[in-house]
Parts: C-alpha cells; structure tokens; sequence
C-alpha cells in the first residue's frame, strides 16, 4: 500500500521532533549531579535503544505497516504533530528547571534540591505529563485513533508507578518540604490529577 504524500511530511516531521528531543535530553543529562541510588545509565539508555530496535524492525517487517497506513488522515495527524511538540515542550520546560536535579526515573541524587518554581508550581511531574502529550500525539500520527488511548493507557500506568516511587524517596529525602508541597500541587494534570 502507497502512503498518501503528506503522510511521509507528518512521519518525517514528527521523527525530527523525537530526534531532536532525545539529542536535547543526552545532552542536557551529562550536567546532572550524581546519582546516589537509581537506576544505571547503562540499562537505561540500552532499554530505549533495544525498543528502537524492535519498532524499526517490525516497521521494515512491514508487520507494523497496517498502523501506519491506518492514520486517521491529515487534520488528526497534524494535531497529533501539535500535541506531540506541546508535550516535548513541556517535558524540556520541566527538565531545565530541574537543572543539574534530573536524573534518571526512581533515581536519588546527592544533596537532594525540592524544585517548585516553572511547571513544578502546578504539577509535580510535569516531565511525565509532557511525555504523555507528546506520546498521545505521536500515537495519534503514527496509527489509527485507538492507538491513542492504548499508548496512554501503558505509559500512563508506567509514569504513575515511576511517579509514586520517585514520591516515597522525596519524601523519605525531604520529609518536611516535599509533604507540604506534594498537599498543594497535583501530580500530573493541574486542577485535575
């Protein structure tokens, strides 16, 4: 099956985004402190290359073809192309006010910092709720509309299950800061969730 031409503009366009993204998240993470605890780097970065892997080798399979070509057409694809560059917006935004605090998910650092200040005065995973944006309209160009709700239905599950962990540890590192925050912010959605 041929893909309409604007297809490969969106598909183009919305690779560039995620190359850019993760070229901008490498870089920024050679700044961060130390980790104390947490995750290695190495098993970190070797997970996400071996899902690259996977997907590229399923596309060139032609097994994931029928999701692609199945695209909802082209005022869906570039609102998902818009939600996807909102959601990286927000992730970088949260990311840069983190400053050298980032780390990888579920990761201690030395000489913990509770930063509030950006997207951490409405939500405290801000980070989070970027890369869900931005994976529901990359889901949203990539296949047909009920890949959406399935992509945010697993990434949401991950991020809320690496959320309530990275909160234990604040709240174990920060037990007088981070409780009274936690009571005043929302964890991912503001005013909502």
């Amino acid at each position: 099956m041929v893909l309409p031409p604007y297809r490969y503009d969106f598909l183009q366009l919305l690779g560039l985004l995620w190359l850019l993204f993760w070229g901008y998240w490498l870089i920024a993470a050679r700044s961060a402190k130390r980790t104390v605890r947490g995750p290695a780097w190495a098993g970190w970065i070797a997970l996400r290359l071996v899902l690259a892997v996977v997907i590229v080798a399923l596309q060139r399979a032609r097994l994931l073809h029928g999701l692609v070509s199945a695209a909802p057409g082209p005022v869906a694809e570039a609102l998902g192309v818009a939600l996807c560059a909102a959601g990286m917006g927000v992730a970088v935004w949260a990311r840069r006010h983190l400053g050298r605090n980032w780390g990888t998910p579920m990761s201690a650092k030395m000489e913990p910092v509770l930063v509030t200040s950006g997207p951490y005065a409405w939500v405290r995973h801000p980070i989070y709720a970027g890369l869900l944006l931005a994976l529901a309209g990359s889901a949203l160009v990539l296949g047909p509309v009920w890949l959406a709700p399935a992509v945010l239905l697993i990434a949401g599950a991950y991020f809320l299950y690496a959320a309530r962990a990275e909160e234990a540890l604040l709240a174990r590192q920060l037990p007088e800061a981070y409780p009274r925050y936690r009571a005043r912010t929302r964890l991912l959605i503001p005013f909502v969730l």
